[in-house]
């Protein structure tokens, strides 16, 4: 496994994009803008999954899944949602192939074979789970829905990169249902916080939790609740999103319930979701020149063990040390490999795993042996140290707590240094250029300004931050009055 990266500092485009097939989390695949995950890639994303899966049901919420394709007429019936999404749709108009009778062995689509009504192939699944929530709800003894699907969604993007932007990607996407406006709101505002943590305490990324202006709301959304994170090169990443949706959907599906006092309303509705473009916050957050930097939470292996040997007898003695090193290891719950081919020496098996990001590395050769120790060497730092086995549960315990510890805060450093007050146009345009980050600045609140500040420096307003200080200012901009700073910054 070749470990020669493009420096981030050469460029950083070519450096992620690099990591990710060399480190083998993904590659392209055959079909435009679509991509394969591989094995070690989607490890991660099991990881991040099994999580997020457990708190989401600790929160009250059950999995359930719906069809793929939506009907036209359906996803039409939420107008702003049709039309925030129609120019990434995919659509099926035929179900069936023929053979082709002027081209031996190919295939073409069946005219006689179209469908009755097209059929959206999923790029948000609003439009057919809230047809089918009209068939679940009755009254408010019906309430709250609390569902979650793990699923592949759809969207026909032009400009694609790996884990960041595809045609297809994998995600979880929530949708609930409530009696009244108070509980959807206190739903959306609880999954964003369960998103912020998970980031923080999983993935060791600092977030900023707030609001989206409306122009960037999702389509259909009366507010969005959103965390958002800063990248290595300064760029912003919306980390994950959650809607209140009001009554929005409810009245495009006619959704109704009896309430307590016997009358009819309609039901209020949240969303919220995450996805694989999780994977490229982790890569772009952490990982450095040398590969992939993963915290140990989410590493498919927190530990891999390499032998060094020279004879079959030596091999077969640290063998059997090694195995009773993961025994000990994984009693604690720790993931461990021992990387026993024949087939690579014990320094391409160093090389790749520094790669991979593999928290912790034992080494493990003849002299450890007699000295009953192994080499411990730590992936973040590069550091390296001798421990004596019966030290060694104590000692890789309390090293991967530290590396998890240790991503955040030089995250959070890099963060916070990269948070810049500026009250002047021209100085926000250089801190853009500069330094990049994430820019604190006053905005008058118009759309308007917001598309024009776009457009000259492509930045956007990341969030309004949650629990934002109120002060006088002018916008940045136009100079109009302004009662509080929000964030821009350019942006995945």
């Amino acid at each position: 496994m070749s470990k020669n990266l493009t420096s981030r500092a050469e460029d950083y485009s070519k450096w992620y994009n690099e990591l990710v097939v060399k480190a083998d989390l993904a590659e392209n695949s055959a079909v435009r803008g679509c991509m394969v995950i591989k094995p070690y890639g989607y490890a991660i994303w099991e990881k991040m999954q099994a999580e997020l899966d457990r708190m989401f049901k600790e929160t009250g919420h059950q999995n359930a899944y719906f069809p793929i394709f939506v009907p036209k007429n359906l996803f039409e019936a939420e107008e702003k949602n049709a039309e925030g999404f129609a120019k990434e749709c995919a659509v099926v108009t035929h179900y069936r192939l023929q053979s082709d009778p002027d081209r031996a062995g190919k295939l073409r689509v069946d005219p006689e074979a179209k469908l009755e009504e097209e059929l959206v192939v999923r790029p948000t699944s609003e439009a057919i789970i809230w047809n089918t929530y009209k068939n679940w709800i009755q009254s408010y003894r019906d309430l709250p829905i609390l569902i979650n699907q793990w699923a592949n969604v759809v969207r026909w993007e032009m400009r694609t990169r790996l884990f960041l932007r595809t045609a297809e990607f994998l995600w979880q996407e929530g949708h609930t249902a409530h009696a009244t406006k108070q509980e959807a709101i206190k739903e959306a505002e609880l999954m964003n916080n369960v998103y912020a943590t998970f980031v923080e305490q999983f993935m060791s990324i600092p977030v900023i939790k707030g609001i989206k202006t409306e122009s960037e709301r999702f389509a259909g959304a009366l507010e969005t609740y959103c965390i958002e994170a800063l990248m290595q090169d300064g760029k912003a990443l919306q980390a994950g999103t959650s809607h209140f949706l009001g009554q929005n959907f409810a009245k495009a599906f006619d959704v109704k319930f009896t309430n307590k006092e016997g009358k009819l309303d309609y039901v209020w509705a949240t969303s919220w979701g995450v996805s694989t473009r999780l994977i490229g916050a982790l890569i772009m957050t952490h990982s450095d020149d040398r590969g992939l930097v993963l915290p140990p939470k989410l590493a498919p292996y927190q530990v891999v063990i390499v032998p060094i040997y020279k004879s079959e007898e030596q091999f077969d003695a640290i063998s059997e040390k090694a195995n009773e090193v993961i025994k000990g290891l994984r009693n604690l719950g720790i993931s461990c490999k021992f990387d026993n081919r024949t087939t690579h020496r014990p320094g391409a098996k160093f090389a790749q795993y520094e790669l991979q990001g593999v928290p912790l590395r034992i080494a493990i050769g003849p002299k450890d042996l007699e000295n009953d120790t192994v080499e411990l060497a730590r992936r973040d730092t590069l550091s390296k140290q001798f421990v004596a086995i019966s030290q060694l549960n104590e000692t890789v315990t309390t090293l991967l707590e530290e590396i998890q510890d240790a991503l955040y805060k030089k995250a959070l450093n890099f963060r916070d240094s990269h948070i810049t007050i500026v009250d002047n146009f021209e100085d926000f345009k250089k801190e853009l250029e500069t330094k990049t980050g994430f820019i604190s600045a006053h905005w008058d609140g118009t759309a308007e300004t917001e598309q024009k500040i776009k457009e000259q420096t492509k930045a956007t307003i990341r969030c309004i931050p949650e629990n934002n200080k109120l002060e006088d200012g002018v916008c940045v901009y136009t100079g109009k009055p302004s009662k509080q700073r929000v964030l821009f910054a350019k942006a995945y």
